[in-house]
């Protein structure tokens, strides 16, 4: 970001905020995911594109879960992000809470509701996902989503890792591939990039307290038109504070 800032060619900014986390599957498609890779981005932020890119490249990866997070807090600057949600940025500054700092950037990946890295730095974000798979709990428990007729049934397995990794939320989000954006005004104007896994919309399912449990989401709560994928993770912490991933998955709702 070269506007209001700047700082190791990432764009920070630093405020409140609520929260929010994911979790869902619905046909297997990613069996036992070792990685939730949240990537917080902006149309507005020249530092971003190299990080959709990589975002897109961990998408064909099946032992990872992309998903792209457009935040809305750049849109002042001369372009307004089509595809932000409040409740993303929302999610970005609960997690700098939870961390207990003032990191809150464009481009910025969070591997494993753990840790935070520069969303364009492959190594660092590979790295990421190496450190935080050894963490106790982390992706430790199954989950699987059901389809049937016109309802979704989201299933968490039992935690095997004790009372510290068995407390949380689970979440569920429709996901688009791919999107392409043509950019007029702003830092990226004149671009067209393509935006990967983008979450379209969050909503929690319900709380986990480690024992295993299931929960029924009608289809029209989640499928819409541009749709085509379901994301469930159940994430430790709660919304306001979000910590460890400790289990997610994935599949194509067409």
């Amino acid at each position: 970001m070269t506007v209001l800032m700047a700082y190791n060619s990432i764009s920070r900014w630093s405020g409140a905020l609520g929260v929010c986390a994911i979790v869902a599957i619905i046909r297997p498609a990613h069996a036992d995911p070792r990685a939730v890779v949240e990537l917080f981005t902006s149309q507005g932020c020249s530092s971003c594109p190299p990080a959709d890119k990589i975002i897109g490249e961990l998408a064909r990866d099946p032992n990872v879960i992309a998903l792209s997070m457009p935040i809305d807090y750049w849109d002042y600057l001369g372009w307004k992000d089509t595809l932000a949600d409040s409740r993303f940025s929302a999610r970005q500054k609960a997690y700098s809470a939870a961390r207990g700092d003032r990191n809150v950037y464009t481009p910025q990946v969070i591997v494993n509701g753990s840790v935070q890295v520069i969303g364009s730095d492959r190594a660092k974000i590979d790295g990421a996902i190496g450190d935080t798979a050894k963490a106790d709990g982390v992706m430790s428990v199954p989950v699987s989503i059901t389809l049937s007729g016109k309802q979704v049934t989201v299933s968490v397995a039992a935690s095997t890792k004790g009372p510290a990794a068995s407390l949380g939320e689970v979440w569920i989000c429709s996901v688009t591939r791919e999107v392409p954006i043509a950019i007029g005004k702003g830092e990226n104007r004149g671009q067209k990039v393509t935006y990967h896994n983008v979450v379209r919309n969050l909503l929690k399912v319900g709380d986990w307290n480690g024992a295993a449990g299931s929960w029924t989401v009608p289809l029209e709560n989640i499928s819409r038109e541009g749709i085509d994928t379901a994301v469930v993770f159940v994430q430790g912490g709660s919304r306001e504070k979000p910590g460890a991933m400790l289990g997610a998955a994935s599949a194509s709702l067409h």
